[in-house]
């Protein structure tokens, strides 16, 4: 999530740091289709790579560095092209999807990660739908307040969304299975990163939650019915329609199994440490928060449904070759109007200078939507009990906290049919959006995406001469030098925006200084951030 600095001094060992051009102008886009111009940077991810060895994660911005030791570290020198490569590498995947119906017009993605929070507050999620109409979902998710509700959103979610899709038919045949006590027909093969399995989920919980989910739809049968018997004309509404449903069940179970918790568990019980290899309580979930930004790719349509201030951008190949970035989300904050004037109209005119105050929600939260957060949602006489008991918790009421709720899990979902132009989608926390402007994103994904491919094989044309066949081959070597390091199209993205020079290449020095930062000087800097590149589309030959 987004921060402020907290002390001259970090900013002046910022400067100091990066002397040479500040950094990347970023946009952050509204509703209206300005810019606000910030300072942030990216990160990076490729094609199927191998699992990172163990000793990487000691990598990862070691925790408790004083600024004798990091002052030390970096006068023994500058850090190795090798190991700034491991940083980088350490957290990136790629999936190639198999050619067909199946793909449903996705040819894979690049994903990656980079922590400033440790542990890292982001997550990401890639699966395939298997029954029904099918579909390819990617989703990344930005936490707040720790990485419990990020971490189960990202679990859970997409579980959601196949209910919400699925034709009641396939519904009646899981209840039964279940029922019967029978196997049941997986809903999602997932695509994940080693690493991204590490969290354990509390699958008793969610599995009943969704199991009540799809009671309740198969309870409305005749409207199912009447919406399946015109399926083509409304198939955008319909999807549109599973998406929101889906968010909001999804954060309403949050909710109910909160209070749950809450009602069946004692004082002394909830006081006690969770243990880390446990999964946290349904409590802990729902006082974390998370923003999505969810991309569901079903027979060449695109939907993708924001909450909060990640992002979606299309990467365009215009006919002359050139590149243009197109917007499919809006930040959910106060610096998009439309979003500033739904939330005031939400509540009492009295409350007009209180509702958001120093462009936060009550002062306090940034993203106006996000899972979880029941500190705005519930009732002031609840969250009064659960402080009163609950000393762990140690919060107070909101000031000014007087006609909840404040905050909506209400996703804003974009349609967008897919064209042979539209080559690529990049969905990524505001870590990115906040670094580099969506124009610069799409224009080195672009750039990259053109470069492997000018990798392939030239196939020389009737009466070229050895001169011209060696001009080819110079002319590929120089516009593809810059991608051949990064195969991966996310990692190539935070490369750049981490060690960009103002000029448009990357500067070893200064991309050596950015990873040597120790934790409690990089979160001041910048977010946790992380990108998926999903491939779209038919690559030129």
């Amino acid at each position: 999530m987004t921060f402020s600095w907290s002390f001259y001094a970090v900013l002046h060992l910022v400067l100091f740091l990066f002397s040479p051009p500040v950094a990347m102008l970023g946009g952050t886009r509204t509703a209206s289709g300005r810019c606000r111009i910030k300072l942030r940077q990216p990160r990076h991810s490729s094609f199927c790579s191998a699992p990172p060895p163990p000793e990487l994660l000691r990598l990862h911005y070691p925790a408790g560095i004083d600024s004798r030791r990091y002052k030390a570290g970096q006068e023994a020198g500058p850090m190795p092209s090798a190991q700034i490569n491991r940083i980088l590498k350490a957290n990136e995947f790629g999936h190639t999807l198999p050619r067909g119906p199946a793909s449903h017009g996705v040819l894979g993605y690049h994903s990656n990660m980079l922590p400033s929070n440790h542990p890292s507050e982001d997550r990401r999620s890639c699966a395939t739908c298997l029954p029904g109409r099918g579909g390819v979902m990617f989703g990344v998710f930005d936490g707040h307040a720790g990485t419990a509700c990020a971490h189960a959103v990202s679990q859970r979610l997409f579980y959601y969304i196949a209910v919400a899709t699925l034709p009641l038919r396939t519904l009646a045949e899981l209840e039964q299975a279940v029922e019967e006590e029978r196997p049941v027909q997986p809903l999602l093969e997932w695509h994940k990163h080693p690493q991204d399995h590490n969290c354990p989920d509390g699958a008793a919980i969610s599995f009943q939650s969704l199991r009540n989910y799809w009671q309740e739809r198969l309870e409305d049968e005749d409207e199912e019915e009447e919406e399946e018997e015109e399926e083509e004309l409304r198939d955008g509404r319909r999807v549109t329609s599973a998406l929101v449903s889906a968010f909001l069940r999804l954060d309403y179970d949050l909710s109910v199994e909160a209070q749950v918790h809450l009602s069946m568990s004692s004082t002394r019980r909830m006081s006690r440490p969770e243990r880390a290899s446990s999964p946290p309580s349904p409590l802990r979930v729902a006082l974390s928060g998370s923003t999505a930004c969810v991309a569901h790719v079903s027979k060449g349509v695109l939907h993708v449904a924001n909450l909060g201030d990640s992002r979606a951008v299309l990467g365009v190949r215009e006919p002359d070759g050139t590149w243009s970035a197109l917007s499919l989300t809006n930040d959910h904050n106060a610096q998009n109007p439309d979003e500033l004037q739904r939330i005031l109209g939400e509540h009492p005119a009295s409350e007009r200078r209180t509702v958001v105050r120093h462009d936060r929600l009550l002062g306090l939260l940034l993203p106006f939507r996000a899972f979880g957060d029941v500190r705005f949602k519930w009732s002031a006489e609840m969250l009064g009990r659960v402080y009163e008991t609950r000393p762990e918790v140690r919060r107070t009421l909101p000031p000014h906290y007087l006609t909840p709720p404040y905050l909506s899990a209400r996703p804003e979902v974009a349609l967008h049919r897919i064209t042979p132009a539209d080559r690529f989608l990049v969905l990524a926390s505001d870590g990115l959006w906040e670094l580099m402007h969506r124009q610069t994103v799409v224009q080195l994904v672009g750039e990259h995406l053109t470069g492997l491919q000018q990798q392939r094989p030239i196939a020389p044309g009737l009466g070229m001469t050895l001169g011209g066949m060696q001009g080819l081959l110079l002319e590929r070597k120089g516009r593809s030098l810059s991608v051949l390091e990064d195969e991966n199209a996310a990692t190539h993205l935070l490369r750049h925006t981490l060690g960009d020079d103002g000029y448009g290449t990357v500067a070893p020095n200064r991309l050596a200084k950015m990873l040597s930062l120790p934790a409690e000087l990089a979160r001041r800097y910048r977010d946790d951030i992380t990108i998926t590149v999903i491939y779209l589309n038919e690559p030129d030959i």
